[in-house]
C-alpha cells in the first residue's frame, strides 16, 4: 500500500479541486499535446476522451502512430506520496539505481506531495513510471493514461493489505456503529483505504460516514493513527500494512490499539507506465523491474515481500473499482471535470 501525503489542511482542500476542475484544463492540454483523434476511437469505456481501450483491457492503448510514441533519453520516476517520504525515497534509492543501470538511461525521483499532483505530473507527461497508491490507481488509469503492470508481492503472489478501523485499546468503542457521533479520521479523498473503502463498507455495518459522524481529513496514515493515539481522533480508518510498519520502526506499540472492524484483502498498490512511452521502452522498464529484487530494507518494510510480480488491472482492482463507485469517488473521464 502507498498511502497518499499532503503537506497541510489545504493541500487536503486542493485534491477536489484539481480532481474535478484543473484536470478539465489538463484535458484540453493533453489534447492539443497528443493530437488524439477521438473520432476514430472504437472503444474508450470509462477512459478519458483522449485515449482509446480497444482491446477492452481497461488501460489505454498505445498510440497507432509511432510518431507519438515517446523515448525519452532520461526517465523519472515518481510515486504516491508516503507516511513519511524521505525515508522511502532512501529505501527505493537501490531499485532507482538497478532500473538506470538496467535500461541503459539516466532515471531519478520525481518528488511530490499530494496525489492530485501526482496524476497532474504523469498526465502532462513530466513523469514517465510511477509506483501508485491502490485508490490512485484507477484515477490514474482513466484521467492520465496509466497503465498498470506490476505490483509488489512474493512467491505467494501479489501483497495485499486491509482497511482497519483502529481505537485506543482503552476505549469503550467494540463496532463501528458505536462511533455515531464521534470523531472519525479518513485520511484524503483519493485513498482507498483512509477514504474511499470506508465511505463504501462502513453502512453495511450501521455507521454512514458524513450522516453519523462528520469525516475528519488527517492528511496521512500515521496522522491518523498517532491522532487516535494522543486523544485527537475516537476513531481511525487506515490501512494495517502501514500500522504494522509505524509498530516494527517503534513509533507505535500495537498494544495501545484495538481494531473494531477489518475490511476484505486489498491490492497493496502498483506499478504502473506511461501508455504513450515506446513499445521497446516498456519493454525495457518491465523486464528490468521483474529482475529486481528487493534490498533487504524493502524486504522488511513490505512484510517479507522480495520482488515485483505481474498485475493484471482488470482483474486485480476490480475490488478496487467498486469500492470506488459505491463511495461516489470513481473518477471518470466525465467526473473528473
Amino acid at each position: 500500500m502507498f498511502p497518499q501525503l499532503t503537506k497541510n489542511n489545504s493541500g487536503i482542500a486542493i485534491i477536489p479541486l484539481l480532481t474535478r476542475g484543473l484536470l478539465l484544463v489538463l484535458s484540453t492540454l493533453a489534447t492539443i499535446a497528443t493530437g488524439a483523434p477521438a473520432a476514430t476511437c472504437a472503444h474508450r469505456g470509462e477512459l478519458d476522451a483522449v485515449f482509446c481501450d480497444a482491446d477492452r483491457d481497461l488501460t489505454a492503448d498505445a498510440p497507432s502512430d509511432p510518431a507519438r510514441w515517446r523515448n525519452p533519453p532520461a526517465l523519472l520516476m515518481s510515486y504516491s506520496p508516503q507516511e513519511d517520504t524521505g525515508s522511502y525515497e532512501k529505501l527505493w534509492a537501490p531499485f532507482v539505481a538497478h532500473l538506470g543501470q538496467c535500461v541503459g538511461k539516466p532515471v531519478r525521483f520525481f518528488q511530490v506531495h499530494s496525489s492530485a499532483a501526482v496524476v497532474e505530473a504523469f498526465r502532462s507527461g513530466r513523469i514517465h513510471f510511477n509506483l501508485l497508491a491502490t485508490g490512485d490507481t484507477p484515477f490514474a488509469v482513466n484521467v492520465a493514461g496509466a497503465v498498470p503492470y506490476a505490483g509488489i508481492g512474493g512467491t505467494g503472489g501479489l501483497l495485499g493489505y486491509h482497511v482497519v478501523t483502529l481505537v485506543r485499546a482503552d476505549s469503550q468503542f467494540r463496532k463501528l456503529a458505536d462511533l455515531k457521533g464521534k470523531r472519525v479520521a479518513h485520511t484524503a479523498p483519493s485513498s482507498n483505504s483512509g477514504n474511499m473503502a470506508p465511505r463504501a463498507l462502513f453502512p453495511a455495518e450501521g455507521l454512514v460516514p458524513d450522516k453519523d459522524y462528520k469525516v475528519i481529513y488527517s492528511g496521512k496514515h500515521d496522522n491518523s493513527i498517532l491522532g487516535v493515539l494522543r486523544g485527537d481522533y475516537d476513531a481511525a480508518a487506515v490501512a494495517d500494512d502501514v500500522l504494522d510498519r509505524l509498530v516494527s520502526r517503534g513509533v507505535v506499540k500495537a498494544k495501545d490499539f484495538r481494531t473494531i472492524f477489518t475490511s476484505k484483502s486489498f491490492p497493496a498498490g502498483s506499478m504502473v507506465f506511461a501508455h504513450d512511452l515506446a513499445p521497446a521502452l516498456v519493454k525495457s522498464i518491465r523486464d528490468c523491474t521483474f529482475n529486481y529484487k528487493f534490498s533487504p530494507p524493502l524486504v522488511e518494510a513490505f512484510q517479507g515481500s522480495d520482488r515485483f510480480v505481474p498485475l493484471d488491472y482488470k482483474r486485480d482492482f476490480d475490488s478496487v473499482r467498486q469500492v470506488a463507485r459505491a463511495s461516489g469517488e470513481m473518477k471518470t473521464k466525465d467526473t473528473a471535470r
